[in-house]
């Protein structure tokens, strides 16, 4: 019972990382990745959908980013997306292609950038905060319902403690290589 309490919050903090990882890939850094804009979300016959669902999107160029929609009738969409997205980029199309041309970041966007990166590692933290705060009310459930002793709360309470270090830490250290990412030149 407690084996598998601490098994799912295991689990559930490392999907809290995963997210994390995923959601940084999404912030610029200088150079032309299709994570970029793989996951924007474009509006398709009245539904979001995923770019990637859309078009192919590659980086022939370091600082170029090729989108080219399955369907053509898509392509203004794909750009109005662009241009709504937080991204700051500005699409060229000739009509089967969409362009981005990913300029060099500035100082000032560079640090912009940077504060985005600790406020996404701050909101993943909060998230292992909550599952460990879950876990610990579950744990007081089974103890009031006598199924563990006083004992074993506590030592699983600590257990689970030293998981969300473990799994905090883990967010400050993707968070810090994903700053050094973008302050590199």
């Amino acid at each position: 019972m407690i084996e598998e309490l601490l098994k799912e919050t295991k689990e559930r903090m490392e999907k809290a990382v995963e997210v994390l990882r995923e959601n940084l890939m999404t912030i610029r850094t200088g150079r032309a990745s299709p994570s970029l804009v793989e996951r924007l979300p474009v509006e398709y016959y009245g539904t979001l959908t995923p770019l990637n669902q859309l078009a192919t999107i590659s980086a022939p160029e370091p600082r170029l980013l090729t989108i080219r929609p399955w369907d053509l009738n898509a392509l203004a969409n794909i750009e109005k997306a662009i241009m709504k997205s937080d991204l700051g980029l500005t699409p060229s199309n000739d009509g089967k292609i969409i362009r981005l041309v990913i300029p060099r970041l500035t100082e000032e966007r560079r640090q912009e950038l940077v504060k985005v990166v600790g406020k996404r590692v701050e909101e993943g933290k909060v998230a292992i905060r909550n599952i460990r705060r879950d876990a610990i009310e579950d744990l007081r459930e089974m103890e009031s319902e006598k199924l563990i002793s006083e004992d074993e709360f506590y030592r699983t309470k600590d257990e689970i403690q030293e998981l969300t270090d473990k799994f905090a830490a883990k967010m400050d250290e993707i968070g810090h290589d994903k700053e050094k990412e973008i302050l590199e030149i």
